[in-house]
């Protein structure tokens, strides 16, 4: 098939993405509908990568428990001093500092930052495999889900949903498992042995410690509560902004030509001023959970400190232990701003994993024919036929009925008739991008349901009104009509269809890069290089949607006389809006309402004076079409 239905689409915005950092507390998150159900199911897909998921469990445990043990050991190098300093101020003589035990403790603390740094790695790259691994398998099978998906699913839905799920969803999936997975694990593990290690330190000032964790939650809660609405505000604001901003670069062209600048600009103004407001006190309050969360932890190192030096002075404590369970309580409130924060992103994620379950569980199209059942075409006639076709978009509104069409090989039919006559959508039933719900269509008297999909349309070529070229050079996109094509065929296609001169004229000829959406060819010349593909396609069965529509009178004729020679022995179907340009056709169909209501030839269908002759008559006097297209 040498194009490609429509334009393709470019990367449409959308998708929850993951919060700024852990200074992004209070961010809002789409939520699940079905939260344990898509979890259970998230989880399945690491099934086969448990072993390296115990194993990074396993290491994250040793790395996070060397850290935790640091602190205790630090605090034994601290007593030693405080006892040699004590010893010299109280005049001791024998009193000396134990050099030798404080640099075996030194030398130890550096033993334990580095294996807990080496099982932090090993961690990190094991991780790093399990999430790659696991969200590789989804976008395959993302992709592969793509391919089976009906047209009706994307004509469903914008481009920008579709690549939101596809790309923005699974990336979002990926950063959680490689980044917030092991830092939740990490900080659940972090807040056991600090609270393990407090424990074995005292008892007393552990339970100081959690007394202030109510404090804590409360102040989380209702920073995040409060910040919420105003992040919901700012990414409205920000999803208009980023709308109008799409739209006036898209339509600037028609922005100046109205002299609608100003209005735009002020346009901007107002959504920009709204999104500083809601920006600036969405950041505000959310900036303020970890300074408040610093005074209440504060706190709780006033009691600590007070409590603790009084148990120093009896006795009942060590001082190097004491700065141990500072460093302690200082670590335990880090995990649970941290812990709080994954929350937000894990409930993000399990949505982006629903909505990307939620496209592979769309149904796909009615299964092709079994590879040893499927029928080739290896020298196709084309001859087509339908066979009372009954068609409809939705069950109970039936767009085509009872379609009866003989098209022998050779022939050119023309199908002309009012917008939402059905003509676009005879052709997708040709090519089957559609089911038809009744009756039949064959190509050389083989039923279309008994071929592969792909063979099938690889008996058409389609020239399309819109254009569809990728970025890549002129050479590829007339290439994309036959793989394989040599550089003599690309170049007499391009002749064929008038294009080599212009192509010729640019800078880099044939290697010239077509940009995004091939803006830099005009309308008139995109069209040209679509006629040499579908030239180069050779195909044997030609669908025209007004093929010459962009280009001008001169060079329509040229490319008519090349379409005429491309057309011989060809069955070839032409949706026509220019009735003169399909004077000539074998036979004209005239649709409305889904109908054919007239056929013949042109001479024919003006002799009846009928729907045709009205609608041929009205393209060069102006009148009116009849009432009955309606």
């Amino acid at each position: 098939m040498s194009e490609s239905r429509g334009k393709m689409p470019g990367r449409g915005p959308g998708g929850p993405g993951m919060g700024p950092g852990m200074g992004g507390m209070g961010m809002p998150v789409q939520k699940a509908k079905n939260f344990k159900g898509t979890l259970r199911r998230l989880m399945g897909y690491l099934r086969p990568q448990r072993a390296k998921l115990l194993a990074v469990l396993f290491t994250a445990i040793l790395s996070t428990a060397f850290a935790i043990y640091s602190p205790k050991v630090l605090g034994e190098a601290t007593t030693k001093l405080f006892a040699g300093m004590m010893g010299k101020i109280q005049g001791d003589p024998n009193a000396t500092f134990d050099l030798p035990g404080i640099w075996q403790i030194v030398l130890f603390l550096a033993a334990l930052y580095l294996i807990s740094a080496l099982f932090s790695y090993i961690q990190q790259f094991l991780m790093a495999g399990v999430a790659q691994k696991t969200v590789y398998g989804l976008r395959n099978e993302v992709n592969d889900k793509l391919a089976k998906l009906p047209l009706k699913y994307f004509d469903g839905r914008t481009h920008g949903e579709i690549l939101s799920r596809a790309v923005n969803d699974v990336d979002n999936i990926s950063n959680t498992l490689q980044q917030s997975l092991t830092q939740l694990i990490t900080s659940l593990i972090t807040i056991i042995g600090v609270i393990i290690m407090m424990l074995t330190i005292s008892p007393w000032l552990t339970l100081i410690l959690l007394l202030t964790l109510p404090l804590s939650l409360i102040v989380i809660r209702g920073a995040a509560s409060r910040s919420q609405k105003y992040f919901k505000t700012q990414q409205m604001e920000l999803g208009q902004l980023n709308g109008h901003v799409e739209e006036m670069y898209s339509g600037h062209k028609i922005v100046k030509a109205y002299g609608q600048e100003e209005n735009s600009v002020a346009k901007f103004d107002g959504i920009n001023e709204r999104l500083y407001e809601s920006g600036w006190k969405a950041q505000f309050v959310s900036g303020n959970i970890m300074p408040l969360m610093n005074m209440v932890s504060n706190v709780g190192y006033v009691f600590i400190s007070v409590v603790g030096g009084i148990m120093v002075a009896r006795g009942s404590i060590t001082i190097g232990n004491i700065q141990a369970f500072i460093q302690y309580a200082r670590q335990f409130s880090m995990p649970l701003v941290q812990t709080a924060n994954i929350a937000n992103v894990i409930q993000s994620t399990i949505a982006s994993a629903e909505r990307v379950f939620e496209l592979l569980d769309e149904a796909e199209e009615i299964p092709e024919a079994s590879a040893d059942r499927a029928v080739s075409l290896t020298s196709p006639r084309g001859d087509v036929a339908m066979h009372g076709v009954d068609f409809g978009y939705k069950e109970d509104a039936m767009l085509i009925e009872k379609m009866d069409i003989d098209v022998r090989s050779g022939q050119t039919v023309a199908i002309v008739g009012p917008t939402g006559a059905g003509k676009t959508t005879l052709v997708n039933l040709l090519m089957r991008f559609y089911e038809v719900n009744g009756g039949s269509i064959t190509i050389d008297g083989t039923d279309i349901t008994r071929m592969k999909r792909g063979h099938l349309r690889s008996l058409f070529g389609m020239v399309l009104q819109d254009t569809w070229l990728f970025n890549g050079t002129i050479r590829d996109n007339i290439a994309y009509g036959r793989i394989g094509a040599t550089e003599e065929e690309i170049v007499e296609a391009a002749k064929a269809a008038h294009a080599d001169h212009f192509i010729r004229t640019l800078p880099d000829g044939y290697d010239t890069v077509l940009n995004e959406e091939a803006s830099n060819l005009s309308q008139g010349q995109k069209q040209l290089l679509t006629i040499a593909r579908a030239i180069l396609a050779d195909p044997a069965i030609l669908i025209l949607d007004e093929a010459t529509s962009s280009v001008d009178t001169r060079t329509e004729i040229h490319i008519q006389k090349a379409m005429n020679e491309l057309m011989k022995g060809r069955t070839s179907f032409v949706i026509a809006h220019r009735l003169s340009t399909i004077r000539d056709a074998d036979l004209i169909l005239v649709m409305n309402h889904g109908s054919i209501i007239e056929k013949g030839t042109h001479a024919e269908l003006l002799s009846q004076d009928g729907f045709y002759a009205d609608l041929y008559y009205s393209q060069f006097t102006g009148g009116s079409v009849k009432a009955s297209v309606g």
